[in-house]
C-alpha cells in the first residue's frame, strides 16, 4: 500500500527585518500551493524574520512583532498544511522554530535541536535548544519537521523522528553557500534518507544577506536516497512534486494529528520543472551576482560606481555589477597619474564600451602634485617609498566617495582575497567603499571567473587577461615585486587561512621556508586593515569576518 502526497517547496528570498514583506511573500506562495492542490508546503528557516536576524533577536519588540506576523500567516492558511520558520518564545527563552499550520491555526511547533556555533553561525548567543522532536499525523502519513543543522547530525533529529515512525521529514533551512557545499549538502540529505528509510523535503533559503549568499538548490529525496527533484540555484523557485510513500509498519501513538485527509480526487497538473545545475565556476559567478544585487537593492541603492584601472580585478567587478544591476546602473571611473599607462586607459575604455556603461576619466595628477608640495618640507630627506604610492590610492578613494556622496552611488571596491590576506591594499584608498564584491575570491579564481564571463560574451579585453598584474603606483611596478606568484601565493593562503595549517606544515608540503614565512607574516600583520574593510561576499569555506575572528593585538606567531 502506498500513500500519495503532493509536496511543495517555496524557495523564497526573505529580507532580514522585513516582517511585512516576508509575510506577503509567504502568503503569495500559499495561494499558489492551494491552486495546485498541494498537501504540504514548506518555507525556509526563519522565513518570517529573514536569516540571520543576529542581535535583532535581543529586541523584545522584534520577537513580539514576529509572533504577530506568524499569526497573520496562520490566518491565511486554508485546507493545506504549511511549515513556516519563525522565532517562538516561552517565558524568557526564544527558539528557532517551525510552525505547522492548518486551517488558520498553528497545529504544532517544532524547535531546533542542534544550534550551530561555528563559522558564520552564532545561534547559542540567542536560542535555546529543543531536547526532542515531535511527529505529526496527516491522514495515513507520519511526518516530522526539523530545522537546518538538525539534519546534519547522523544520530540527531532525523533518526529520532524516524524511530517514532516518520515516513517523511520536512527540513527547513537557511544554509549559506560556499564553493563545493551543494555536493556535501546533497550527500548528507541522501545519506539521512537512505539510512533512516524516509523521504526528505529539504527547503533552503535563497538570496543575499550582507556577506552571506543562500543558494537555494532545495531538493526532495526518496527513501532510497535518490534525488527526485530539485529547485533552481540562486533564484526563487516553487517546486511541486507528487510522491508515493510506502505504508510504514509501525505507528507512533503520540503523534500530533492534523484534521486533514489527503484528497483522493484528481489534482491539477504540475508544471514541468527541469533544472540544470551550474558548473563550479558558474556557481561562484551566480553567487556573486546574487550577493551584490541583493546587497545593493535591499539597502536602498540603485547605482554603483567602480574605479576602473584597466586591470583584471576591476574588470570582473564591473562585469558582475552590470550582470547583477544592469548597465544603466553602473559607472566606471578611470583616475590616471603620471604612472598610468596608455594601455590601462585603453583597456578600461574598451571594457566600459563592451559593457555599455557610463565612463569618465578624472586625472588625479594635479591633486597628487599638490599633496606632494604640501608634504615636501615634512618629507624632506626621507626618500620615496610606499607612502607616495598610498597617497595616489587615497586620492582615488576620495574621488569615488565624493561621487558617491553627490549622486548616491554605492562605491564597489575591487580588492580580491589574495590582496586582503596579505595587506596588499591601501586603507582609506582602494579599500574605501560600500561593498567588496570579490573580497573572498582569490586572484587565481578571479582569472577563471573572467574567462567564464567571456565564454558567455566577450566583454573583458584580451590584454587584461594576459598582462602582468600591476598597481601602477610607481615606474614599472609589478605585483610580483611584492608578492610571490599568485598560483603559489593562493595555495599558501588557502593552507594558512582556510585550513589553519602552521608554517611548518605548509613548508612540508613543498613550499620554500622563506616564502612561507613572508606570506604568513603579511597575513598576520594585516588584521587591522581587514577589520576596517567593507563587507564582501563569502564564497570560500572560510572568509574573513565572521568565519575568521583573529585578534588585532596578537603576539602569537
Amino acid at each position: 500500500m502506498k500513500n500519495k502526497i503532493r509536496l511543495a517547496i517555496a524557495q523564497i528570498n526573505c529580507t532580514v527585518g522585513d516582517l511585512e514583506g516576508n509575510v506577503l511573500k509567504i502568503t503569495d506562495h500559499l495561494r499558489k500551493a492551494e491552486v495546485l492542490g498541494v498537501d504540504i508546503v514548506s518555507f525556509p528557516e526563519l522565513a518570517i524574520t529573514g536569516y540571520p536576524p543576529e542581535d535583532l533577536l535581543l529586541k523584545s519588540s522584534f520577537i513580539d512583532d514576529n509572533i504577530i506576523a506568524i499569526g497573520k500567516v496562520a490566518k491565511s492558511v486554508g485546507n493545506i498544511v504549511a511549515v513556516v520558520g519563525f522565532v517562538d518564545r516561552k517565558r524568557s527563552d526564544i527558539y528557532n522554530a517551525a510552525a505547522i499550520i492548518h486551517k488558520g491555526k498553528i497545529a504544532g511547533v517544532c524547535y531546533k535541536m542542534s544550534l550551530p556555533n561555528y563559522g558564520v553561525f552564532d545561534e547559542f548567543r540567542y536560542f535555546t535548544a529543543a531536547p526532542s522532536q515531535s511527529v505529526f499525523r496527516l491522514g495515513n502519513i507520519l511526518f516530522g519537521a526539523n530545522i537546518c543543522e538538525d539534519i546534519w547530525h547522523k544520530e540527531g533529529s532525523v533518526a529520532m523522528q524516524a524511530a517514532k515512525g516518520a515516513d517523511l521529514i520536512i527540513n527547513i533551512s537557511s544554509s549559506p553557500y560556499y564553493m563545493g557545499k551543494i555536493d556535501k549538502r546533497e550527500e548528507m540529505v541522501r545519506y539521512q534518507a537512505k539510512t533512516n528509510n524516509v523521504f526528505i523535503s529539504y527547503t533552503n533559503m535563497v538570496g543575499g544577506q550582507d556577506e552571506l549568499v543562500f543558494d537555494g538548490q532545495s531538493m526532495i529525496v526518496d527513501h532510497k536516497g535518490k534525488v527526485i527533484s530539485r529547485a533552481a540555484a540562486f533564484k526563487e523557485d516553487f517546486l511541486v512534486v507528487d510522491i508515493d510513500i510506502p505504508a510504514a509498519a509501525g505507528r507512533f501513538k503520540k503523534a500530533v494529528t492534523i484534521s486533514y485527509s489527503i484528497p483522493a480526487t484528481d489534482k491539477p497538473d504540475i508544471p514541468a520543472h527541469k533544472i540544470k545545475q551550474p558548473s563550479a565556476i558558474a556557481e561562484v559567478y551566480e553567487a556573486l551576482l546574487l550577493g551584490l544585487g541583493d546587497y545593493v537593492r535591499k539597502n536602498g541603492f540603485k547605482e554603483v560606481v567602480i574605479g576602473l584601472s584597466g586591470g583584471i580585478d576591476s574588470s570582473i567587478v564591473a562585469s558582475i555589477a552590470v550582470d547583477a544591476l544592469g548597465k544603466n546602473n553602473v559607472i566606471g571611473v578611470f583616475m590616471p597619474t603620471r604612472y598610468s599607462s596608455e594601455a590601462s586607459l585603453r583597456d578600461a575604455g574598451r571594457l566600459a564600451e563592451n559593457l555599455g556603461i557610463r565612463f569618465m576619466t578624472i586625472s588625479i595628477e594635479q591633486l597628487f602634485k599638490l599633496y606632494m608640495m604640501a608634504l615636501d618640507s615634512k618629507f624632506s630627506g626621507s626618500g620615496r617609498d610606499k607612502t607616495e604610492e598610498n597617497l595616489q590610492a587615497r586620492i582615488r578613494g576620495n574621488m569615488l566617495m565624493a561621487l558617491s556622496n553627490k549622486f548616491g552611488w554605492m562605491v564597489l571596491t575591487t580588492g580580491n582575497k589574495s590582496e586582503m590576506s596579505t595587506g596588499y591594499a591601501t586603507l582609506y584608498g582602494d579599500m574605501a567603499g560600500g561593498f567588496a564584491v570579490i573580497k573572498d575570491v582569490p586572484k587565481t579564481l578571479v582569472y577563471k571567473l573572467a574567462l567564464y564571463r567571456n565564454s558567455i560574451s566577450s566583454i573583458i579585453p584580451e590584454d587584461v587577461l594576459t598582462k602582468e598584474p600591476t598597481a601602477e603606483l610607481r615606474p614599472d611596478q609589478k605585483d610580483s615585486d611584492t608578492l610571490p606568484p599568485y598560483d603559489m601565493l593562493d595555495k599558501i593562503l588557502k593552507s594558512y587561512i582556510e585550513e589553519d595549517r602552521s608554517s611548518a606544515d605548509i613548508v612540508k608540503t613543498g613550499f620554500d621556508k622563506d616564502i612561507v614565512a613572508k606570506v604568513v607574516s603579511m597575513v598576520d600583520n594585516s588584521e587591522y586593515k581587514r577589520r576596517q574593510a567593507p563587507p564582501g561576499i563569502k564564497i570560500t569555506p572560510k572568509a574573513f569576518g565572521k568565519d575568521r575572528r583573529m585578534p588585532i593585538t596578537n603576539k602569537y606567531r
